[in-house]
């Protein structure tokens, strides 16, 4: 496609891979890399042709991008100008239309989301990894579950895990980065496509990648003894080529993602509520299956409790953002015991009423005082 793209138009194509500052790393498609050969044969008189790969230039934004408030992301598919090849220098001219667009990490044309979890070193937890699962299903895109660290447990506890995934919905692929087991078919599912890897600190996000791409050197970070968690590594957005093809993305990492969803909405991001939700309906359009009457949704299944308390937390944060937004609301949200991500509503004080009166109006008020008096 972007071949044809090329032949009819012209233009040079790229993919941005890195943004820093008011700069952008672009990697060039092929074409790009036969255009700068031939201008270099052409140049050295060379019958011989030269090796082509895809250039990487550091391009700016043109002037009129950002007079039309025209942002430029990672992972954008842009037009570039004006290419100094030795120099491997550009312009960013123009930004195609995204296929797909991610607010955090601020990523486009995102094809699937890959989540890296620990089944040992740190523990699996079903709890957190219920929240990464739901913020992934969030965006719409695919999700491929890995587990890593496979080789820490055994045969039947892997079974056991396998079993219970598939029950949520999921079919996990477990590898050990360490040992090198089913990482060429994970690899496989990473071909010509742009991914987004994801998950907890210490699950070995960073290993894997390392394993993927060998030209890379992520630092990697151990597991703390104390929290079992694993101390962040990852300090920006970028984009790694794959040599299979496609586009490797590793994220800043985080501990809990935001349940920023709209309420109604969130039962569409668990996999067995929407299987449930094929075949029948609920009594009511807005149900939000807690205690409404026939709620076909609400039963026996295991993440029905992890659903609630999600729920809960939606609800929390889209009161939040009405309050924000209502300059005139009596109620404000309030963290009720730090670190814990515990909060409760309290009523808010009226403003400027319970502020102490500050010493220059208390001495501008007795001046007022005895010029009246005299």
């Amino acid at each position: 496609m972007t071949g044809e793209i090329f032949a009819a138009t012209g233009q040079l194509l790229g993919t941005v891979v890195a943004v820093q500052a008011n700069f952008y790393r672009v990697q060039m498609d092929q074409e790009a890399g036969e255009q700068r050969s031939r201008g270099a044969e052409e140049k050295l008189n060379l019958n011989a042709p030269l090796p082509s790969p895809p250039p990487l230039l550091l391009c700016t934004r043109r002037t009129r991008l950002k007079k039309i408030g025209q942002q430029v992301m990672v992972g954008d598919r842009v037009v570039v100008e004006k290419p100094d090849w030795a120099g491997g220098r550009g312009a960013i001219a123009e930004v195609l239309p995204r296929q797909s667009e991610l607010d955090r990490p601020a990523i486009a044309n995102v094809n699937q989301i890959l989540l890296v979890f620990a089944v040992a070193d740190p523990p699996l937890e079903p709890y957190q990894l219920s929240r990464f699962l739901i913020k992934a299903e969030s965006t719409g895109l695919d999700v491929l579950l890995c587990l890593n660290k496979s080789d820490l447990i055994s045969s039947p506890e892997q079974q056991q895990v396998s079993d219970r995934l598939l029950g949520w919905g999921y079919q996990p692929i477990f590898i050990s980065v360490k040992d090198g087991i089913n990482t060429e078919q994970a690899a496989k599912y990473l071909s010509n496509k742009i991914t987004v890897i994801a998950g907890p600190s210490g699950v070995g996000k960073s290993s894997l990648i390392n394993m993927l791409i060998d030209s890379l050197d992520l630092r990697v970070g151990e597991v703390s003894g104390k929290l079992a968690r694993g101390r962040h590594t990852t300090r920006h957005i970028e984009l790694f080529k794959l040599p299979s093809g496609g586009l490797l993305a590793d994220t800043p990492g985080f501990n809990q993602p935001d349940m920023d969803c709209i309420p109604e909405e969130l039962i569409h991001y668990f996999p067995e509520a929407r299987k449930r939700l094929a075949v029948a309906s609920c009594r009511f359009s807005d149900c939000l299956h807690r205690d409404e009457p026939e709620c076909v949704v609400r039963g026996d299944w295991e993440r029905y409790e992890h659903y609630l308390e999600f729920l809960d937390a939606a609800i929390a944060h889209q009161t939040q953002l009405h309050q924000q937004a209502d300059p005139e609301s009596t109620m404000k949200l309030k963290s009720k015991s730090k670190g814990k991500g515990q909060s409760q509503y309290e009523p808010k004080l009226e403003s400027k009423k319970y502020r102490r009166i500050s010493r220059k109006t208390q001495l501008q008020d007795l001046q007022e005082l005895y010029r009246d008096e005299e």
